[in-house]
């Protein structure tokens, strides 16, 4: 599943484009840029697509928003073999587990702190998501277990 949100700093909005692996719950691909672009889209598509080697017809599911619609951003999907599939307009709840991650950042990070620039908020999301959220944090939906246990589990190397 993918999306993006925005993350405010006195220099301006930093974007975060990210994916998650439905399975585990694991961010597998994201980037951070001041635009979200389709160019910001593709770049976290790359990374999950570099660290994950899904299997040709692997569900690639986001909202309606120009930067997947992109023929760019399709031809990428279909390069890598996934089928994509979009929300319906309007309803955010198509993409659920994703805002629920937004969310989480959000409460846990973003709502506690003040960010100087986009490279500050940059650290601080990098060490959010790749030391924190996929390693640490618990998730009721997988048995009390982190992302990374899960991926442990299932011999996924990430």
């Amino acid at each position: 599943m993918a999306d993006i949100t925005f993350v405010p700093t006195r220099a301006g909005w930093l974007y975060l484009a990210a994916l998650i692996d439905l399975h585990t719950r694991r961010v597998v691909g994201w980037a951070m840029g001041a635009r979200a672009d389709q160019a910001l889209a593709s770049r976290a598509l790359s990374m999950a697509l570099h660290s994950r080697r899904p299997a040709p017809g692997l569900v690639h599911h986001s909202d309606q928003g120009s930067q997947y619609t992109s023929g760019a951003y399709q031809d990428q999907l279909r390069q890598a073999g996934l089928t994509p599939s979009m929300s319906r307009k309007g309803m955010p709840y198509d993409n659920a587990v994703v805002e629920s991650f937004f969310s989480s950042l959000k409460q846990e990070l973003v709502h506690h702190e003040r960010f100087s620039d986009r490279e500050q908020a940059s650290m601080k999301l990098f060490d959010y998501i790749e030391v924190f959220y996929n390693r640490q944090r618990l998730h009721s939906s997988l048995g009390f277990r982190s992302p990374a246990q899960i991926d442990n589990v299932a011999g996924v190397c990430a």
